[in-house]
């Protein structure tokens, strides 16, 4: 068992990969940089390649992707070891073993297919080298419920589910875990989440961009193995669960897979599937290709909380902006005292770019009478906190702290709610680049509608395109209220 002691080595296999040139050495480094990671880093790869190469690779990498810190990529550099080799030989792992020398507990992270882990995790064992140490796994974590169950028995044939962790780089971000610490931290907000109060909860994550010629791994994931199974139902966890019980790291993931297993099975009534009308123009896509590139789905919360309330969520690959928000959106009161009141009583999160939260109340227009128009609030906006998901995960991870991944039954439970919709089951449907997805999207959110204006804003006037006053023409997430002015809006924690 390694407790909660720290690793005292880092081994990440893929070390010549796409996920490492752009991700992870840059974490490095700046986990050097604060001082995190003082321990030996050996990388391991099958590239004929030597160590100064690797770090060669490694420096272009920081030049691409953040810039160099001379001081500290010279001392990532001097950390750095490599170990060349097949994974399929056990020689690769004799010699990572002897690269680990008297390290007692390492971290062995698996940024490689998920194909190749359990032959890795095997040879870890025979080798010695899983003795004392903790494993990390990229997603995509198995493709349905089946091959989840089945990578899981594959680990633990070698690793204890105490230390594994699942790397999901969306829970790194700050603006995520500010969910859980805006819910559980404010006392005004807390008693109005739950069905007496809310109307509808909607979740966007929406991408400007398509499949950045990664139309390979596309055709095997698609929008809702890619993003939905993991990233959009992390973030609905977090958003609904109840309080954590106590203190811990198991706290927050027990609410987590509290909250999944009170989440109905998806049916094909649920759920919307679009592709980009440009898809099949992509490298690696098959020319009859029925993957989805964009998702609506309906799910519902079986809970004493949640009951009867609606949570939609879109997700899409060239839509109108690159933007990730929730929003909540509150019932309105019982009578229409003044008449016409406009239709904006709710909470916006947005999580990307940056974080904000703004608040959507109803305000008296000045002059005679009583006319309303929509005022927003923003409580709080922050840009970056300099501290990228990679480095923060890998730094838990190397500390034993796995409350930012998810654990083995919240995997399972996310892929028994998917696992009836995933593929052809739902027929995909077209839509133009540049629009808010197919018409049928309108159709799902029904009475419930409309998908509500999503903007990225972390500057101007402080405010978000509030709710349409009415139902927008289709693709457009049209129709706005005019923006607040900037004297309205609040800057409590800028």
């Amino acid at each position: 068992m390694t407790g909660t002691l720290p690793s005292d080595a880092l081994v990440f296999f893929g070390a010549t990969g796409d996920l490492a040139y752009k991700q992870i050495f840059p974490a490095l480094q700046a986990m050097v940089a604060r001082g995190t990671l003082t321990m030996p880093v050996i990388g391991v790869a099958k590239s004929g390649w030597t160590v100064d190469q690797l770090r060669a690779r490694a420096r272009a990498s920081l030049t691409g992707h953040g810039g160099v810190d001379e001081a500290a990529f010279a001392a990532l550099s001097a950390q750095l070891s490599y170990v060349d080799g097949d994974y399929n030989d056990p020689a690769t792992f004799t010699a990572l073993k002897a690269a680990l020398g008297t390290a007692q507990r390492p971290l062995h992270y698996l940024a490689i297919p998920p194909s190749l882990f359990g032959t890795v995790t095997q040879h870890l064992a025979q080798s010695g080298c899983a003795d004392g140490a903790r494993i990390v796994v990229e997603k995509p974590f198995g493709r349905d419920l089946a091959s989840a169950r089945a990578l899981n028995e594959t680990i633990h044939q070698v690793f204890a589910e105490d230390r594994v962790f699942r790397i999901d780089h969306y829970l790194g971000k700050e603006a995520v875990q500010n969910l859980l610490y805006l819910r559980f931290a404010n006392g005004v907000l807390e008693p109005l989440l739950n069905r007496d109060h809310v109307q509808s909860i909607q979740i966007t994550m929406a991408e400007s961009f398509g499949v950045a010629g990664r139309g390979t791994f596309y055709e095997e994931a698609g929008a809702i193995r890619d993003v939905v199974q993991n990233h959009m139902l992390q973030v609905v966890g977090l958003l609904l669960m109840e309080a954590p019980a106590q203190g811990g790291q198991e706290a927050i993931r027990d609410g987590v897979a509290r909250l999944f297993k009170s989440i109905r099975t998806l049916a094909p009534a649920d759920v919307v599937r679009g592709q980009m009308s440009d898809y099949h123009q992509e490298r690696g896509v098959a020319p009859d290709s029925t993957v989805e590139t964009f998702a609506a789905l309906r799910f519902h919360v079986d809970s004493w909380r949640w009951a009867d309330v609606p949570v939609n969520v879109r997700v899409g690959k060239e839509l109108p902006v690159t933007c990730t928000a929730v929003t909540i959106q509150f019932r309105g009161p019982p009578q229409d005292v003044f008449g016409a009141a406009p239709a904006l009583n709710l909470l916006r999160l947005q999580l990307t770019p940056g974080v904000q939260v703004t608040l959507g109340l109803n305000t008296k227009k000045p002059g005679a009478g009583m006319t309303g128009e929509a005022a927003q609030l923003v409580l709080h906006r922050q840009d970056w906190d300099g501290l990228a998901p990679y480095e923060r995960l890998l730094g838990d991870a190397l500390a034993g702290d796995a409350t930012l991944f998810a654990r083995e039954d919240e995997v399972e439970e996310a892929w028994r709610i998917v696992d009836p919709i995933l593929g052809p089951v739902v027929p995909v449907s077209p839509y133009p680049p540049g629009t808010w997805g197919p018409p049928e999207s309108d159709t799902l959110i029904g009475p419930d509608g409309p998908w509500l204006a999503v903007q990225p804003d972390l500057g101007g006037t402080g405010a978000t395109p509030p709710i349409p006053p009415r139902p927008a023409p289709h693709g457009s997430d049209a129709n706005p209220l005019p923006a607040v002015p900037a004297t309205l809006a609040g800057r409590v924690g800028e």
